[in-house]
């Protein structure tokens, strides 16, 4: 069996684990860089009297695309080394007809799809996320999405124990120097209410801050369910959000056992969005309530496997590929 995987080549540890995993088990995975098409990787897609010829190719390795059992999209960059000193008019034309021919492909191999891009696009939307989970039984944070700071500042007397904000992309900025700087959950102090008028010029979200007793990840895998906790209150600076702390945090979460209940609603949301795959923010309070935030439809996992609670995650996801 050969499983093609949609990556590219700035990936993290997630690429080699599952790789390994297809191995040990007699699969064969192909590693396709998107950032490298057009300028390094070739695709050949040939249509002729009932005849189908697709070849992706990537130096010496050749994929005969109709001999894939399945798919498992991770990232994409389609485009990405295209020489920006290109004329933009050319360049944006040359990113977007590249674009076009791999998600073409991507939709067009019949085999097995993880999780197929419709339904990774449409679990993209947070909005539709939280409608969703409040209609099968989640409980959800009070939430609201605006550019009028009125209501703003209406919404935060509702807040009671404070309020955040937070970006419904996975925004980022970057400094003079390259380097990424991500957009945090961040608090709204009573000072922060008297700047909005940014808003105008950018929709943010606001939402109850939620006490935390353990913030929860949870990843699902086809019927597994992998839950892991952290007391991310034991830590100022990720106390809104544990990522600020990531890599300091990295070796302090542990296995949890998340309830039936709360497992069979995480399942319906699967369903919902078709996805095999899902990894789950949830936060637990000290009055024993469960609260879902997000699910990320190709969200990470590979810490969870090479650190605490060491989670067999790439196992599961071969697995599901490879059967």
């Amino acid at each position: 069996m050969t499983v093609l995987i949609i990556t590219h080549s700035q990936d993290n540890e997630s690429i080699p684990l599952v790789m390994k995993a297809i191995e040990a088990q007699g699969g064969q995975a192909f590693r396709f860089d998107t950032d490298r098409f057009p300028t390094e990787v070739s695709l050949d897609i040939y249509y002729t009297n009932g005849r189908k010829r697709q070849i992706l190719s990537a130096g010496e390795q050749k994929l005969d695309l109709t001999e894939v059992s399945s798919v498992w999209y991770r990232r994409i960059a389609i485009g990405a080394r295209i020489p920006r000193a290109m004329e933009s008019q050319f360049r944006e034309a040359s990113v977007k007809e590249s674009e076009v021919t791999i998600k073409g492909m991507i939709a067009s191999v019949k085999g097995f799809h993880l999780d197929r891009l419709p339904s990774i696009r449409l679990a993209d939307n947070k909005q539709l996320q939280l409608q969703v989970a409040r209609e099968i039984g989640l409980d959800t944070p009070r939430t609201l999405i605006t550019n009028n700071p009125q209501t703003v500042k209406e919404f935060a007397d509702e807040c009671e124990q404070g309020m955040v904000t937070k970006m419904l992309s996975s925004f980022a900025i970057y400094d003079k120097q390259g380097q990424e700087q991500v957009v945090f959950t961040n608090p709204v102090t009573t000072s922060d209410l008297e700047y909005l008028d940014g808003l105008r010029f950018c929709p943010m979200t606001f939402q109850e801050k939620v006490p935390k007793a353990l913030e929860l990840r949870i990843t699902i895998v086809g019927e597994r369910v992998f839950t892991a906790a952290i007391d991310s209150q034991r830590c100022q600076r990720a106390k809104d959000d544990w990522r600020r702390e990531g890599v300091s945090l990295i070796n302090s979460w542990e296995p949890y056992d998340l309830p039936e209940d709360v497992e069979q609603k995480l399942f319906k949301l699967m369903a919902y969005f078709g996805l095999n795959y899902g990894a789950i923010d949830v936060i637990f309070t000290p009055d024993g309530r469960y609260v879902f935030l997000e699910i990320n439809p190709v969200g990470e996992f590979f810490w969870l496997e090479c650190c605490p609670p060491h989670f067999p995650i790439s196992q599961a996801i071969a697995d599901v590929l490879l059967s």
